[in-house]
């Protein structure tokens, strides 16, 4: 059971550090303002869509590709969405090293 207590400490201090506490402020806020919230939700689509096309491996749709482009350069000129997307990435790349660091101490039985 220690793990589990242990994984559960995790998911607090994940809950307790300033990337989960900032992203989530910011997300929130945006989030009632049905018109930023309705521009950062087309984008994600889209972007979805793109990124399962390369995971897919479907021929990449140029198009698809430039408009993704287009829709996050008008996006990042406000400055709430642009702060939104650098918290986006601060948070997911420290989920993503606490995945590595787990993933690297059970390599040997993966």
């Amino acid at each position: 059971m220690q793990v589990y207590d242990t994984a559960n400490r995790l998911a607090q201090e994940i809950k307790d550090s300033e990337e989960y506490k900032s992203y989530k402020r910011l997300k929130d806020e945006l989030n009632n303002n049905p018109e930023k919230k309705q521009k950062i939700e087309e984008f994600e689509k889209l972007r979805y869509e793109v990124q399962l096309m390369t995971y897919t491996g479907e021929t990449k749709d140029e198009e698809k590709s430039k408009k993704l482009e287009e829709m996050y350069k008008t996006l990042i000129e406000n400055k709430d969405i642009k702060e939104y997307f650098d918290l986006e990435v601060k948070f997911n790349i420290m989920i993503a090293d606490v995945n590595k660091i787990i993933a690297e101490a059970i390599k040997d039985v993966l």
